[in-house]
């Protein structure tokens, strides 16, 4: 149930547009929150195992 309402009030910000709201002000303060936390997930132990999964499979053109 924690789950289902968390889902709720982040569809009811985008609904009511507070999630845009607040998306622009991040950009326009250069993505102070955003940045790192892209960093931090580029370097987590999923996208590295991801990595080596992807490079055993041929068929999979990256790009």
């Amino acid at each position: 149930e924690h789950v289902r309402e968390n889902m709720r009030q982040v569809l009811k910000e985008i609904q009511d547009g507070t999630f845009a709201k607040e998306w622009i002000a991040e950009n326009d303060e250069g993505r102070p929150r955003f940045t790192p936390l892209r960093e931090a997930a580029q370097h987590s132990q999923i996208e590295d195992i991801g990595k080596e999964l992807r490079a055993m499979m041929p068929w999979m053109d990256p790009k």
